[in-house]
């Protein structure tokens, strides 16, 4: 139920705010998805960490932005929610500086969320930038070679490798020296499993989203054209 409503999220964004709605989706993502990577649960009878979904949706979102828009502006959206990740982080160190009064109520259950290790949240944020970088670049080079022809190969290939290149990398940069290399390695295989499926299972929103968003951005304003052309001179 969780994979539907976040990739019909995606494709909503991109029908009723266009490329922008898309940008947007990145960065909410992946700020989502690390609050959501604190709680464990057990997906077909794996133990893994929520938000994989969440993450996953970020690959289905560069996907869409290089067929619709270009590998810019998938380059645009991996930088756009790099910086959300690095926002996040520090609003969340200060929010936890702060020391609460005698009226508050939620600091216990805040820093409960906002609890993060360093090495883990550096090791997420690296990956994460990583991995979606080299999934933009994988899938534009995949799309050269068949000629722009058989859109679920690049989809799942390059999804698939960026997915399990992170689970590893996360997992051995988090957790090597806290944890056996062999529990590091089992957890990344894990994750892994679990984020093919998901892969595999983007797919058919990837062609809904060029049936479905031929015409998008359907809420925002037209924009003035010389307003426009001022700002392209000034940049």
């Amino acid at each position: 139920m969780e994979l539907i409503v976040i990739f019909y999220g995606v494709l909503l964004m991109d029908k009723l705010f266009g490329k922008f709605g898309l940008y947007t989706w990145m960065a909410l993502a992946v700020v989502f998805a690390n609050i959501q990577v604190s709680k464990q649960v057990d997906i077909a009878g794996v133990s893994t960490a929520l938000g994989n979904v969440m993450f996953a949706s970020t690959y289905l979102t560069t996907d869409i932005l290089n067929e619709k828009y270009g590998d810019k502006a998938s380059k645009n959206a991996v930088k756009i929610a790099a910086a959300a990740l690095i926002a996040y982080i520090l609003f969340a160190l200060f929010t936890q500086a702060f020391i609460p009064n005698t009226f508050d109520t939620v600091d216990p259950g805040m820093k409960s969320i906002f609890a993060m290790s360093v090495r883990i949240t550096t090791a997420s944020g690296i990956m994460f930038i990583l991995s979606n970088w080299g999934d933009v670049i994988i899938y534009q080079k995949l799309k050269q070679k068949t000629g722009g022809k058989h859109m679920w190969f690049r989809n799942n290939l390059s999804t698939i490798l960026c997915n399990c290149a992170e689970n590893f990398g996360f997992s051995i940069l988090a957790f090597i020296g806290t944890f056996p290399l062999l529990y590091c390695l089992e957890v990344a295989v894990a994750g892994s499993i679990i984020e093919m499926l998901i892969a595999l299972c983007d797919t058919p929103f990837l062609y809904l989203a060029g049936i479905f968003n031929r015409k998008s951005g359907i809420l925002l304003e037209k924009e003035n054209a010389k307003d426009e052309t001022l700002s392209e001179e000034a940049a």
